[in-house]
């Protein structure tokens, strides 16, 4: 227990750092007990005055240290948002009969979607206004809407937290009206039945967070009687619903690190019976789409790097009954696809960047396409769009110097058009920035990919600020797209870089798995050979060098920190994962059982030891750190708010250096942060003013 006078810190005085109290806390393990002093900071129901003392403490400190920089935090916040249009919309997409789509109104914080019946000149008829529902919220999330079969009536779910536990509610589109239902503790995901009636959601444990049942709310009865449509009994598996291109199907995916299996209901099937497409097997992941009488599976099996192939509905279980479409190739990652009655096109990764394929499934003379560019770094991504029958595909288009770009794609004719790129106001013109994309070579000999760019004329002599950011885990890639926050860091002469270091799937499967497990440790040498090689080929200064990453990215900016914390000047850490073990050896923690074969089972000895060998708070020590100023949200369901807290308080308590190490709470918001559009800037401008605080840089 914290002090007998119920204090959770002691400060000196205005500017003294809070001191959380140590107070001895055995973690137990199979392999002996360790001891978390700060422990106690771990509060569930997030109610202790205590603990809250204690992080309002925090956030009192960061504020009064970072005073003096306030104006400019404002004038940053005033920069970046400005560079955002007031009044803006999306690309119209055609659904049955009407025209939907997405806008923006002037200073609003939250989209607006809205429809047209037939074509663009016809009245709009607004389906949500997410302004409205979040009035009076400091927080708000509509996770998903969907309109019912027959147009009537829109299902969304929304978060007042956070805390991503959605609650499903649905509107009438005729008269305007919030229909009483509502099922609260839900997944974000929702669909709708063929009889515009029935919505399909998944249910979540309401103390893990975990999806653990899907379940069908008929509209007008009480959602305790909903019916059970499926139970994922496996809590290494997570559980998510969609619908089939062809709308025929309702899609059910249970997935772990190396293995899902899908289901399949037929949308008007009116006892909604799940049938299973290829049972789950050990170290096979696939997903399906439908298409006539076929499914098109994307597959690992004897495939690494995936394959597409296509398995009659009847037999897709039995994979003699498969045809290759998309064969596997080593040099190339199968990322994703989407299907059309006509062409197939598939995401695919070649040496790192995104690309789009394009097949026809007829033999009509036309072959392949892969779509090009000709900038050196870039992405290209599929925009699922519902009608499988068109010949169109969408897809946008970014770079790091690039605004996002919207086109329309004719698969027959080859031509494509240009339907939006997102506008950047305050006087951006792209042609003022460069973009380079190269190879770092890592202590083990493997190439490392880095994505870079700057304003043209900064000079690439050493001299540069150098702001590189990471990511590196569960298979995600860290694309090269446009974040137009950077070109305030690019203005005032950094270089921006992305490296794409293993633990990601930039170069494939194997560069997944060789980022994670036993093998966890390159994700964060990579960063460190990707900093000294830019160091020393000229891209940054040696003493101007920041890191950020967020998440499980910030479990990298932890392992950096106490690995190499002579390398860095700054280090940022959004929402960081940080208390690997303890966190991994508690099943009530949300995400621990899902992700074994992500991180390893600490009750095994040589996962928990390796894992104890980087966990960053486990090896704060006794040593300089670089200034470092870290973000949480109270209500953050992916990383809880406690791991940063911990870490901090550990970090304050045994660092020998003077420099700040700032921690910032938001109260009022999760692992994503502030949810409004302005708002959302607001982390970014701090983060901006205390990186130029801190290496001296006035403009």
């Amino acid at each position: 227990m914290p002090s007998a006078r119920g204090q959770a810190f002691i400060a000196s005085s205005n500017l003294a750092p809070p001191q959380a109290d140590a107070v001895d806390h055995l973690v137990t393990s199979p392999f002996g007990p360790r001891t978390d002093e700060y422990y106690w900071l771990r509060d569930d129901t997030r109610q202790s005055p205590r603990v809250l003392a204690y992080l309002a403490q925090e956030n009192a400190y960061a504020q009064a240290v970072l005073a003096p920089q306030a104006s400019r935090e404002h004038a940053l916040f005033e920069e970046l948002t400005a560079r955002l249009s007031p009044e803006d919309s999306s690309v119209p997409v055609l659904h049955h009969g009407f025209w939907y789509y997405t806008r923006y109104v002037a200073a609003s914080e939250y989209p607006i979607y809205a429809r047209r019946r037939e074509c663009l000149s016809q009245p709009e008829q607004i389906l949500l206004d997410v302004n409205e529902l979040a009035s009076g919220h400091e927080y708000f999330d509509v996770g998903d809407h969907t309109v019912s079969p027959d147009g009537n009536l829109l299902a969304y779910t929304q978060d007042a937290v956070g805390r991503r536990q959605y609650a499903l509610r649905v509107k009438d589109l005729r008269d305007g009206r919030i229909l009483a239902d509502c099922v609260g503790n839900v997944e974000a995901q929702i669909v709708w039945a063929a009889d515009s009636q029935t919505v399909l959601y998944v249910e979540k444990d309401p103390v893990t967070l975990l999806s653990v049942r899907l379940r069908a709310h008929r509209l007008g009865e009480d959602p305790t009687g909903d019916l059970l449509v499926y139970e994922e009994a496996d809590h290494s598996y997570y559980l998510s619903v969609g619908k089939s291109r062809s709308e025929k199907f309702l899609l059910v995916c249970s997935a772990s690190t190396e293995q899902s299996e899908w289901r399949f209901v037929r949308a008007d099937d009116p006892v909604l019976c799940c049938h299973v497409v290829l049972p789950r097997e050990s170290g096979h992941e696939y997903e399906v789409e439908h298409l006539g009488e076929d499914f098109i599976v994307r597959t690992n099996w004897q495939a690494p790097n995936f394959r597409i192939v296509r398995a009659p509905i009847s037999t897709a279980a039995d994979k003699r009954t498969w045809q290759d479409v998309l064969a596997h190739r080593d040099e190339v990652f199968v990322e994703g696809f989407e299907v059309s009655t006509r062409y197939l096109a598939v995401n695919e990764r070649v040496s790192g960047l995104r690309k789009i394929r394009v097949r026809p499934w007829h033999g009509d003379g036309v072959t392949d396409r892969v779509i090009g560019s000709d900038e050196p770094s870039y992405a290209m991504t599929l925009v699922p769009v519902p009608d499988i029958d068109s010949r169109l595909l969408r897809y946008e288009y970014t770079s790091l110097t690039t605004p996002r770009t919207t086109y329309d794609y004719d698969m027959h004719t080859n031509e494509r058009h240009w339907k939006k790129t997102d506008a950047v106001l305050g006087g951006f013109d792209a042609s003022r920035y460069a973009t380079e994309y190269l190879f770092v070579r890592a202590r083990d000999g493997t190439p490392v990919p880095v994505s870079l760019a700057y304003r043209k004329g900064t000079r690439l002599d050493s001299s540069a600020p150098l702001y590189q950011y990471g990511y590196g885990s569960y298979g995600l890639c860290v694309n090269p797209r446009f974040r137009s926050s950077w070109i305030s860091l690019m203005d005032r002469g950094f270089v921006v870089a992305i490296a794409h270091v293993r633990g990601g799937q930039e170069m494939g499967r194997k560069w997944y798995d060789d980022g994670r497990l036993l093998k966890k440790a390159n994700t964060f040498t990579d960063f460190i050979d990707v900093t000294d090689e830019l160091v020393r080929t000229g891209y940054g200064a040696r003493d101007k060098v920041c890191a950020q990453g967020g998440s499980a990215g910030g479990l990298l900016m932890g392992a950096i920190a106490n690995m190499a914390p002579e390398r860095y000047r700054v280090i940022v850490a959004h929402v960081p994962f940080v208390d690997v073990v303890t966190t991994m050896l508690d099943e009530s923690i949300p995400l621990t059982t899902n992700e074994f074969d992500q991180w390893g089972d600490p009750r095994q000895k040589a996962y928990y030891d390796y894992m104890l060998s980087y966990s960053p708070y486990d090896n704060v020590r006794a040593q300089p750190y670089p200034a470092m100023l870290v973000f949480t949200g109270l209500w953050d369901s992916q990383v809880q708010y406690y791991e940063p807290a911990k870490w901090v308080a550990r970090l304050r308590a045994r660092k020998t250096d003077s420099r700040p190490l700032l921690f910032c709470i938001d109260t009022n918001a999760g692992h994503g942060g502030k949810s409004g559009r302005f708002q959302s800037y607001r982390e970014t401008a701090r983060e901006y003013a205390f990186l130029l605080w801190q290496l001296g840089i006035d403009r």
